[in-house]
């Protein structure tokens, strides 16, 4: 496993970064244990680095594997509060919860535009306290436009940025695949510590799934690639192309058979909340029930946490 530097910080990450939305309710809701245990195995095959956020749920998983795991886990999470109380309360969350006196990296998650990140000010404040408390190392954002990725370039405030990139630019707000890199050079050029997501566009790039890797392992401005894992079959095919190696025949057979969809269940009452959420126009109400339109669907799960009947899933 590649091991880089996360731009101008002191921390040392994998190359592959355990991606651990997939892993918790919003999405394939292992058991615990099974959870816990595919972030350990992760961590033995040589992946130090865990992507999560507040509004996965998932933090029990991580808190679980940082007792069983034999090597050091750097964490990576994030929240959507925007007042100075508020991001006070998400940290002190992920600290009680994850299990660790102070969190690695805490970021802003999916920030829009300049606007959204003055509006975020007061947290970001308190986030930045919180790093000269040691708290917290680095202070980030997470983004899924150009536009973020290039005003966090120039403010000294961030030491990381998450943005979105995939050689298709599926999910991007604002520009191509081409406006994005440009931006993620400039930043990498400031530097800012970069690690992607969403390379295979919300699983939509599975079938590309060759060309979708080696598109973000060829750009050299990518310290880490977050990639959502949530089976064993999984891992070891991410593990293999990280390194450079063949994914043995047998592991791309499973891999074929694991068909994810987002499936609406028969008792949702049609309230409407997962629209509200959803930024791709992939939800409508009809009549009385949510329908999905697998064309817009990006299968980022967000609009199961929005679900007050939890109707919503990625399976």
């Amino acid at each position: 496993m590649e091991y880089r530097r996360l731009g101008n910080t002191n921390l040392i990450v994998s190359r592959l970064c355990f991606g651990a939305l997939t892993i918790g309710p919003l999405q394939a809701n292992l058991p615990l244990d099974e959870g816990a245990n595919l972030i350990c195995e992760a961590n033995e095959l040589g992946v130090n680095f865990v992507d999560t956020a507040e509004y996965y749920q998932n933090y029990s998983y991580i808190n679980l594997a940082l007792k069983k795991a034999k090597n050091e886990i750097i964490i990576a999470t994030k929240s959507y509060a925007y007042t100075y109380e508020g991001m006070k309360n998400s940290v002190e969350k992920a600290r009680k919860e994850i299990g660790k006196d102070y969190i690695d990296i805490f970021m802003l998650h999916e920030q829009e535009s300049k606007l959204t990140l003055e509006g975020h000010k007061e947290a970001l404040n308190y986030l930045l306290e919180a790093k000269e408390k040691g708290i917290i190392k680095a202070v980030g954002v997470s983004t899924h436009t150009v536009e973020v990725v290039m005003a966090a370039a120039d403010m000294p405030e961030f030491d990381v940025i998450q943005p979105l990139i995939n050689f298709k630019g599926i999910g991007i707000k604002d520009g191509t695949a081409d406006d994005m890199l440009n931006a993620i050079e400039y930043a990498y050029n400031k530097g800012k510590g970069i690690y992607g997501m969403k390379c295979l566009g919300g699983g939509n790039l599975i079938k590309e799934k060759d060309k979708a890797f080696e598109y973000v392992l060829n750009i050299p401005y990518l310290h880490s690639i977050a990639v959502g894992i949530k089976s064993r079959y999984e891992l070891i095919a991410d593990i293999c192309i990280f390194e450079g190696n063949k994914v043995p025949l047998e592991i791309e057979n499973m891999l074929l058979k694991e068909k994810r969809k987002l499936i609406i269940e028969d008792w949702c009452e049609g309230c409407g909340k997962c629209t509200e959420r959803c930024r791709y126009s992939a939800i409508s109400v009809k009549g009385e029930k949510a329908y999905v339109d697998e064309t817009k669907c990006i299968l980022c799960g967000y609009c199961a946490g929005a679900c007050p009947e939890f109707c919503i899933k990625i399976i």
